[in-house]
């Protein structure tokens, strides 16, 4: 059974005329309440893609903190035993030894923070701790941070698993045993280049 069809009544075409300018204004209403709804998607579409960057980021960002949990074969392990694992690779700076480097780090032993620059009102949430990269050489600094930072870049994140060896060795200390193999979440914030002790600027990634 086919549709019905309609016929026009016999004044159609007055009608048409005599409501042309009301059709005219209600085309271009409809009209206008298209291109607003189609405005407010576009808005709406774009907020949501800026939404998700900044989602994404904050993302990276904690993964670092936390340092999820990643299986041990995809760490690269190094012939004196420390390993790491690129959270992200940085885009700036390579960190050589001789640089003066800005990082932030969160020391952990088996899984609980003892130790982090984190912490505090800095811009990046804390106050960067500095060094001069190879100046464990003369006990400046740890030598599983101070190795594990050489060949970032600035920007980069990393994940460093540092042996006993590296770290505090059989004595320990304070809350740390001896023989502890210790785990550092690294991120590159600066690096100053420069021979050691030399006034420079910083070279931002």
């Amino acid at each position: 059974m086919g549709l019905p069809s309609i016929s026009p009544p016999l004044n159609w075409r007055t009608c048409c005329c005599s409501h042309s300018s009301e059709l005219l204004e209600l085309n271009e209403g409809l009209q206008s309440s298209r291109r607003k709804t189609v405005m407010g998607l576009s808005t709406v579409v774009a907020l949501s893609v800026v939404y998700c960057d900044k989602v994404g980021a904050v993302s990276t960002s904690k993964r670092a903190l936390r340092s999820q949990k990643i299986p041990e074969d995809e760490y690269t392990t190094l012939p004196n035993g420390l390993k790491y694992y690129d959270l992200k690779v940085g885009s700036g700076t390579e960190a050589v030894n001789g640089s003066r480097v800005a990082v932030h780090y969160v020391a952990k032993w088996k899984g609980v923070t003892f130790m982090t620059s984190r912490q505090g009102m800095g811009i990046t949430g804390g106050t960067p701790y500095g060094f001069d990269v190879g100046a464990s050489e003369r006990g400046a600094v740890l030598k599983g941070l101070d190795l594990g930072v050489q060949g970032m870049r600035v920007g980069g994140q990393r994940v460093l698993i540092v042996p006993p060896e590296l770290a505090y060795g059989n004595k320990g200390i304070q809350e740390i045993p001896p023989n502890a193999t210790l785990e550092f979440d690294v991120e590159l914030i600066s690096i100053k280049q420069s021979p050691f002790g030399s006034t420079v600027k910083i070279v931002e990634g």
